[in-house]
């Protein structure tokens, strides 16, 4: 699509060179005109054997010309108007950005670049006509995500609500395999009682989730019916336990610890041993410590790395404390302060380096100095522990689906209000009409 002011002056010059040696010859013609853009006959002709061509390629059967050019021209003065937001907002896809998406669309169709070139050839379709509409796609693609993700707004409750009904739909006929233990409560205890009591419970709870065995605990401090038993309930299904216990099993999966929660009776703390029936999520979290040293005019690679090798022998030697020396020289304020500590994460949110050091490093080493595009590093991978996401992977899910809904929706309303407000003229039926 271009200017049709530009176009049509092209066209004009083009037709007075040619009527000066031979008959006139229609070269082209604008069709529509969008706003102070223009859609040529070429334009249509050209998204037809593109039409065309994937039809064939999925076996299926296409309306008649006339209603297959009328939908062709809906789409191209949609797609137009789309190109003139993309526009305002300086949005332009690059070859690099380009060639990826061909790549990937050759790789659907099972096709290497230059057999998907051949199909496009015997439909009569240029690799570069097919380029740039490849390019005008994700221009408009990407025009009308920016818009429509500013009209969508979801909220927690609703992520909440979806996510719980995805979990009762997906628990049903799952089973647990579950133990308990009941810190009681008195009746009438008073109000410190009740204090000391829920400190005790999620004493016990920080002790579970540091490692401690659930069966030794519920032996020494439980008073619930299977105290005896190691607190072990064994396999049940939610409607089958006591509902305090299914009240608080969601979407859990091996190992989780839940609680402590109150009832009439005390607080209470629940172990997720084993799920069956229910897809879990599991991520490692790497517990980790580092001391980074960026480089600067005044300080090179060879330099910073030696200050590290340096600060790394003093350490292993026992001269110096790794905590005392992340305080002094590292370049990492966040966590100089902590000793150089990172807490728990998952190694995704590191940069590749830092990731595969953190993966890969033996618990209690301390690596070699390495570099990543921060500075210079040296890491110690203090612990590790698998932690289940199956709760926070049901809500992202949930949430997925909501944006989905909602994206389709705010697009179709936001793509008629565009047309609705758009001067769109077609010269030939205002000709017609005259």
């Amino acid at each position: 699509m271009k200017n049709w002011k530009s176009s049509l002056l092209g066209m004009a010059l083009l037709g007075l060179s040619a009527g000066s040696f031979a008959a006139p010859q229609e070269l082209d013609r604008v069709v529509t005109i969008v706003n102070n853009n223009v859609i040529l006959q070429s334009d249509v002709n050209s998204m037809l054997k593109t039409v065309r061509m994937n039809a064939a390629g999925q076996n299926q059967p296409l309306p008649s010309d006339t209603v297959l050019k009328d939908q062709i021209m809906e789409k191209l003065i949609i797609e137009t108007l789309q190109l003139q937001q993309a526009e305002q907002f300086g949005i332009r896809i690059d070859d690099t950005r380009l060639d990826q998406a061909i790549a990937q669309l050759a790789a659907e169709r099972q096709m290497s670049i230059p057999q998907l070139q051949q199909e496009l050839a015997s439909f009569g379709i240029s690799y570069p006509e097919f380029r740039e509409q490849m390019r005008r796609d994700l221009t408009a693609s990407e025009a009308r995500t920016i818009q429509v993700r500013r009209r969508i707004n979801i909220l927690p409750q609703e992520v909440d609500t979806l996510a719980e009904q995805l979990s009762q739909h997906e628990q049903q006929g799952t089973r647990y395999n579950i133990s308990h233990i009941q810190l009681r409560l008195e009746e009438g205890a008073s109000a410190a009682e009740r204090d000391q009591v829920a400190k005790a419970a999620q004493d016990l709870v920080n002790q579970l989730k540091s490692g401690a065995d659930f069966a030794n605990l519920a032996y020494s401090y439980s008073k619930g019916p299977k105290a005896l038993q190691g607190g072990a309930w064994g396999w049940m299904r939610k409607e089958e336990m006591p509902t305090i216990f299914a009240d608080q099993i969601e979407s859990q999966g091996n190992g989780a610890i839940i609680g402590p929660f109150r009832s009439g009776v005390g607080y209470h703390i629940l172990k997720v041993n084993q799920v069956e029936g229910l897809e879990t999520v599991s991520v490692t979290e790497v517990n980790a410590r580092h001391i980074l040293v960026k480089t600067s005019v005044i300080l090179s690679d060879d330099a910073a790395k030696k200050q590290l090798m340096e600060a790394r022998r003093a350490i292993m030697a026992g001269e110096r404390n790794f905590a005392d020396v992340a305080q002094s020289m590292s370049a990492d304020p966040g966590s100089a302060v902590n000793g150089g500590d990172l807490g728990w994460q998952t190694p995704d949110v590191y940069v590749p380096e830092f990731k595969d050091k953190v993966e890969n490093l033996p618990k209690g080493n301390i690596s070699e100095p390495f570099k990543t595009v921060h500075g210079w590093h040296i890491v110690e991978v203090l612990d590790r522990r698998n932690v289940d996401r199956t709760d926070a992977a049901g809500k992202n899910r949930a949430y997925r689906i909501l944006f989905s809904r909602k994206f389709n929706e705010e697009a179709q309303a936001w793509l008629q209000e565009l047309r609705a407000g758009a001067f769109i003229e077609k010269p030939e039926y205002a000709n017609d009409q005259g």
